[in-house]
């Protein structure tokens, strides 16, 4: 073989090579987001197509892994603990107030425990750690914010949604996560 005729092989060997190495990047990464995000992965890639999806979401897992995410002290979880009795026990009068309040919790304890307040990526940013999660949050406040919320079954739904969200957040992370 002539020298120009070793050096096309050699090209070509070197981009078949590229070629795998990126679709066996692109496989590993796309399995990880879906064990990482679970649940949150799929309505990412739903919502935005797979590839913009795909990169929102690593966009927020790098977000995440900047977070100085903690454990609560046991004194703190009681207490918040104590405040979901109290809005719960307010139901029953007031089941809107009682289901705004619920919220509130949660959202106090996700920034205690390090999450960025106010923050609007907030959710994706929790589904992380607790992929389950991301949706129930969503759910109750979608619940709270409709029009339907008028609807104690809804504000029912809502509480229980937010109940969910505040026993996985005081919980300790999934295996495998660090936090």
């Amino acid at each position: 073989m002539d020298t120009w005729e070793w050096l096309v092989l050699g090209v070509a060997i070197a981009v078949a090579v590229v070629l795998v190495l990126s679709f066996v990047r692109i496989r590993w990464r796309r399995s990880h987001l879906k064990k990482r995000f679970g649940p949150e992965y799929h309505r990412a890639v739903m919502d935005e197509g797979r590839s913009v999806g795909e990169s929102h979401l690593a966009e927020v897992e790098s977000e995440h892994d900047r977070l100085e995410l903690h454990e609560l002290p046991p004194m703190t979880r009681d207490r918040y603990l104590d405040e979901w009795r109290q809005a719960e026990a307010r139901f029953v009068s007031d089941p809107r107030d009682a289901v705004r309040a619920a919220e509130r919790i949660v959202e106090r304890v996700l920034h205690e425990r390090g999450y960025p307040d106010g923050d609007q990526d907030l959710v994706s940013l929790v589904s992380v750690d607790h992929p389950d999660t991301a949706e129930r949050f969503r759910h109750g406040h979608g619940l709270l914010e409709s029009v339907e919320a008028e609807s104690t079954e809804n504000l029912r739904k809502a509480m229980l949604d937010f109940r969910s969200v505040l026993e996985d957040v005081l919980s300790r992370p999934r295996e495998g996560v660090a936090v």
